[in-house]
């Protein structure tokens, strides 16, 4: 019985690891590529050890996947493999009509995905937030600055007019042209991340006010599946978990509702400093 127990606290990394092979095994059939075989068996592989070392209370666990899967998207598929995996590429490819690379990409982890698992991405596996993270701010130090976070939306518009305008114009090279927007636009982003971090001194500035990428993530991550739950009867109303929280989510309110409901990155900080019990 001893053992049961032990071992049905993985179930759910088991089945993250599962859902990423079914993925991976349906995009190889149906797009005849061995290649999404190893791509999402890979990645579902580090998602599924990294919760699976979280879960065993490993202090290193999630910087693990975030270094495995962020390093891997970034430096294998973007810059050796030249795929725009940023949100430029998404509109290149959609524009394309090509379902592949950064649309795939989108749409497990951005789009429809978040139904099941929320922001986790942005907790696990954006390549950004892997070397923000690293940080000397994890808990915000600063009040959040509600009103900067228009600001994603013009860098969404940005983004979308920016690709867009290249279509419209025919401009000749695109795909050398979205190569070299992966790479500028990611140092750009590591740029101002930093000093975002530095500036509100808080590690997560750059995903609060600047991040395109959340206006898809957002709406979606309200209906997730999973998320951080508070027993409302149980919680002492401390105020721990406000504070480590990276994400400045409300998570001692049970309804998604909450303030920032939708931007639990499920770091599960919370949950460690909640001293009743209440979140899970």
């Amino acid at each position: 019985m001893g053992i049961y127990h032990r071992l049905h606290k993985y179930v759910p990394s088991m089945l993250l690891f599962l859902l990423f092979e079914a993925v991976a095994v349906t995009l190889w059939l149906t797009k005849d590529n061995f290649f999404y075989l190893l791509n999402f068996s890979y990645i579902g592989a580090c998602l599924g050890l990294g919760t699976a070392l979280f879960t065993a209370g490993k202090r290193y666990a999630r910087h693990f996947v975030q270094l495995a899967v962020g390093s891997y998207m970034l430096l294998y598929l973007g810059v050796i493999s030249r795929e725009n995996m940023q949100m430029e590429g998404f509109w290149y490819y959609l524009f394309l009509g090509v379902f592949e690379a950064a649309t795939i990409h989108y749409a497990v982890a951005k789009i429809f995905g978040p139904l099941l698992f929320g922001r986790g991405w942005c907790g696990y596996a954006c390549w950004t937030a892997m070397v923000l993270d690293f940080l000397p701010y994890n808990q915000p130090q600063k009040p959040r600055k509600e009103k900067l976070g228009i600001l994603r939306y013009v860098m969404f518009l940005l983004s979308l007019a920016l690709v867009s305008g290249l279509f419209l114009m025919q401009v000749a090279h695109l795909e050398q042209i979205m190569f070299w927007l992966f790479l500028a636009g990611n140092a750009l982003y590591y740029l101002v991340g930093i000093v975002f971090a530095f500036l509100f001194q808080d590690n997560r500035a750059f995903c609060k006010y600047l991040c395109p990428i959340t206006v898809f993530l957002k709406p979606m991550s309200y209906f997730s599946l999973l998320r951080v739950h508070c027993d409302e009867d149980k919680c002492v109303h401390c105020g721990k978990c406000l504070r480590v929280c990276p994400m400045n989510v409300e998570v001692n309110k049970e309804t998604r509702r909450r303030k920032n409901g939708t931007e639990c990155i499920l770091c599960y900080e919370c949950t460690k400093v909640c001293p009743s019990k209440a979140l899970h």
